[in-house]
């Protein structure tokens, strides 16, 4: 009794020898778009249930009764015509339960272009057709979306030991308290302080140039946006002027210069942009440039811009070096100064700090080196005074900011070591000095100035100053919005604060 069928086996029957050559293929693809092949038009369909090598009880009765096999069914499938690309001449009927192995070799030829249009059409229809691949995307868009607002997108830190001060920038300068929404696709430091000079605008600002001369013999560039056509302050003696000082090699052409003086155009205040020495075109007339611990030039320029017009508002801007000589200025100068207030912009507040990120290798490639070749740069077309002084060729092979500062800047000021110039050049050590109101804004991912050397707890202990925390804008950065080409954040607090220091300081100068 067989098992499978529950009755007698009838008399087994004679098997047709075996024929050689290559398998069928037992397997069946998933159905697709792709079109079917002649041999699965041509072959016929299995019954449900048949078993390898036999043939059906109906089969083997009409073949002992009739002494023949029995017909196949018909294809459900219409025949290819023979001009059909891919076309192959049937077989012979089988059984009907198995196709019948053709005595010649299989078509590979066939077989190949079968499985590549299978594959095509997976491909093409089975990702994004199928919904796999957009729920994907939309899956990881919201867990991005998600994380950037609940790590990257975060209101600043605001550090200020005095009450009246922080109620002044929560009233007039609100930037300072609202979520800075870095740009989405470009939120870390270091992609931002490279991507801002290409990715900003460069306003167009026409400048009046006026050279000054110092007490040793040199002569400092001094480029004037004077604003004449100023509808707010017509009077050019009583407009407000804003002193701007530049990073460490740069000038007035610098792109977050320029806007600063276009959001002062708008306010209709008049700017001043301090170029150091030999850096700005002019000629370098004594063996002397510039660092960022000696504060005379910048005292120069204070005092003659003062003198020029004494009813006029006055304060200042400075940005990464700038910031730091000028914070040096306000610690050595205290209260006596003409200045109104300040506005400090990723200032580096400790040197040892600022110079041991930048040796890290990866911001030794895309930092340190870049700006020693920058310095190497601007002194270079002063060789032939320079040279009398310092050995120059020494000077050129410096590879690191350090390395120049010993052969050459700490050198040129008069400095025992490159310990004592950094030491002296660090504006933590003078902040408790500051005498006016100043405002300063870091990012805590700027690798110029580290988030761990901002003094804030000096910074408590002195009620002129307030500190303005992000935790992503690099240096100088401080990129937002989707293409962030007109304004960015640091270009806002400058507005906001520079406004409420001409048209309200009143209310804080009583700090």
């Amino acid at each position: 009794m067989s098992p499978a069928v529950g009755r007698p086996m009838p008399a087994a029957l004679p098997r047709s020898p075996r024929v050689s050559g290559p398998r069928p293929l037992r397997g069946k693809l998933r159905p697709s778009p792709a079109p079917a092949s002649p041999r699965q038009l041509q072959a016929p369909v299995a019954a449900a249930g048949a078993v390898p090598g036999r043939r059906c009880s109906a089969q083997r009765a009409a073949s002992s009764s009739s002494g023949r096999r029995a017909p196949a069914p018909p294809s459900p499938f219409p025949p290819l015509p023979p001009s059909a690309p891919g076309w192959a001449r049937p077989r012979q009927p089988g059984c009907g339960v198995l196709p019948c192995r053709a005595p010649c070799a299989m078509d590979w030829q066939v077989l190949t272009r079968e499985l590549s249009l299978y594959l095509e059409n997976q491909v093409r229809v089975g990702f994004f057709g199928s919904g796999v691949g957009l729920s994907l995307v939309l899956g990881f868009g919201v867990a991005y979306a998600c994380y950037y607002l609940n790590s990257i997108a975060k209101k600043p830190q605001l550090v200020a030991s005095n009450d009246r001060f922080c109620r002044f920038l929560e009233e007039y300068c609100p930037v300072v308290t609202e979520t800075y929404y870095p740009t989405i696709w470009c939120w870390e430091g270091r992609v931002q302080t490279l991507l801002r000079p290409f990715i900003t605008s460069r306003p167009q600002v026409q400048y009046r140039n006026e050279l000054i001369k110092t007490a040793d013999g040199g002569q400092i560039s001094l480029d004037w946006f004077d604003n004449n056509d100023s509808s707010y302050y017509p009077d050019a003696n009583t407009r407000p002027t804003v002193l701007l000082l530049p990073g460490l090699t740069g000038t007035s052409k610098e792109s977050y210069i320029l806007h600063m003086i276009h959001q002062s155009e708008t306010l209709g205040y008049r700017c001043v942009v301090f170029n150091n020495r030999g850096i700005a075109g002019e000629e370098l007339l004594t063996p002397r440039t510039y660092c960022a611990a000696n504060t005379e030039d910048l005292e120069t320029v204070i005092h003659h811009v003062h003198s020029l017009h004494p009813s006029a508002p006055f304060m200042a801007a400075g940005v990464s070096m700038g910031g730091m000589l000028l914070l040096n200025y306000l610690g050595k100068t205290g209260r006596d100064t003409p200045l109104m207030a300040a506005a400090i912009f990723s200032a580096g507040w400790n040197v040892f700090e600022s110079i041991e990120s930048l040796e890290k290798p990866l911001n030794w490639l895309l930092f340190n080196y870049y700006l020693t070749t920058c310095l190497q740069s601007s002194i270079s077309r002063h060789r032939q005074i320079l040279e009398k002084l310092f050995d120059m060729d020494l000077v050129m092979k410096a590879r690191t900011i350090r390395e120049f500062d010993k052969q050459f800047t700490s050198v040129m000021f008069g400095y025992r070591s490159i310990d004592d110039y950094y030491e002296d050049a660090s504006p933590c050590r003078k902040l408790k000095s500051v005498g006016i109101p100043v405002l300063c804004l870091n990012s805590v991912d700027d690798v110029f100035s580290p988030g761990h050397a901002i003094p804030v707890e000096t910074a408590k202990q002195n009620a002129n100053v307030a500190l303005v925390l992000t935790s992503c804008g690099g240096h100088i950065g401080f990129l937002e919005g989707i293409w962030p080409r007109k304004c960015t954040y640091m270009d806002r607090v400058f507005k906001q604060f520079v406004q409420a220091v001409f048209e309200h300081g009143n209310k804080i100068f009583s700090i």
